[in-house]
């Protein structure tokens, strides 16, 4: 005897008798469309199509069970997906809570395929053991009908066990019927699981995918200060060297000055008497131009003091810029590693 046949068919007289309550309570025809999807998949396992759907329903034009199963898988997919995302939270952390959620999500997973292979095991097993119950009941029947054949006195306590035996087949039959439906919900619970495993490895893909363009823009921005440094230091070079070239510019002219003002003097001795006020008048000028070039002495040793901080400060760029390659040679060696702390900036000379 198949057992099969008669399991199918008080299933569907099952759902039918559903579906008549379900009518009563949803007269409208989207909202019964959605409450058999909800009666098919969850509490009897069977995945829903558009053509079942009508032949339970048998309501409304063809698009209605087409359009109601769009808008439950919608609904299911909606309530299924897991989202790992807060405004306030820093990089790191939303890096390490994907990370988290991506094991979490990898032991739920393993757990359930654990409990998966736990249950179908305990429902092969069962199912086994029905069968070879139904089995040996049957050839107990069978037996216990030949027997009655042949002896008409024994015809009621044969039909006892026939009874008993058919209470045993039905009982074997039932939990058969609960096994798989226990069977439907784990695999239906992998599926929930599965899902929201993939929506998870996606939103960690996407956070680590954004924050690897953070890194990148962040050592361009290096760079790009670097450079800036570079054109800064090298423009006080030239500023120093045109203060140089400005100082000795005018010690060459004080020099000359001097020389032509001692030969004036020479020149004016035989004069001295007539041309004692032109000579102060000359001294106060020497003294003026000694004054400058005293001046110009000082701006000149500013100037060498401005130029050994430069020099100073392109040393330290050199090293930073040293120590950042290094920084950035060790994150290829161990990985792509993300820093939440501000950018510095090279350190700028502010011209005197």
């Amino acid at each position: 005897m198949d057992a099969s046949p008669a399991l199918e068919a008080q299933l569907h007289a099952d759902i039918a008798q559903e579906i008549d309550r379900l009518r009563t309570q949803f007269p409208r025809t989207q909202e019964l469309y959605r409450e058999v999807c909800v009666l098919l998949f969850f509490r009897h396992g069977i995945t829903p199509t558009a053509n079942r759907l009508y032949q339970l329903v048998k309501k409304g034009s063809m698009s209605a069970p087409a359009e109601a199963l769009a808008r439950f898988w919608m609904t299911l997919r909606e309530k299924s997906r897991v989202r790992i995302e807060h405004p306030d939270l820093p990089a790191e952390l939303q890096s390490a809570t994907g990370e988290l959620a991506a094991a979490l999500w990898t032991r739920a997973v393993d757990m359930a395929q654990e409990q998966l292979a736990t249950a179908q095991l305990e429902t092969q097993r069962s199912v086994a053991d029905a069968q070879v119950r139904q089995a040996q009941a049957e050839a107990e029947r069978d037996q216990v009908r030949q027997e009655l054949k042949g002896s008409a006195a024994a015809l009621d306590g044969a039909q006892i066990r026939i009874t008993e035996l058919d209470q045993a087949l039905a009982i074997s039959v039932a939990a058969v019927s609960t096994l798989e439906e226990r069977l439907h919900l784990a695999q239906q619970g992998e599926q929930q699981l599965q899902r929201a495993l993939e929506t998870a490895r996606h939103d960690f893909a996407s956070e680590l995918d954004k924050l690897r363009a953070d890194g990148t823009l962040a050592q361009e921005r290096l760079k790009a200060a670097e450079t800036r440094a570079l054109l800064e230091i090298e423009r006080e070079r030239q500023a120093a060297a045109r203060l140089q070239k400005d100082l000795d510019t005018v010690t060459r002219k004080a020099e000359q000055g001097v020389s032509r003002h001692r030969d004036d003097v020479q020149k004016l001795q035989g004069q001295l008497g007539n041309l004692r006020q032109q000579v102060g008048v000359l001294e106060g000028n020497l003294e003026a131009l000694r004054t400058a070039n005293a001046r110009y002495v000082a701006e000149a040793a500013q100037a060498r003091n401005q130029r050994d901080q430069l020099a100073l400060s392109l040393t330290h760029a050199d090293a930073k810029r040293q120590v950042s390659t290094a920084k950035r040679a060790a994150e290829r060696t161990t990985g792509p590693r993300t820093s939440s702390a501000p950018m510095r900036k090279s350190p700028r000379v502010r011209k005197s």
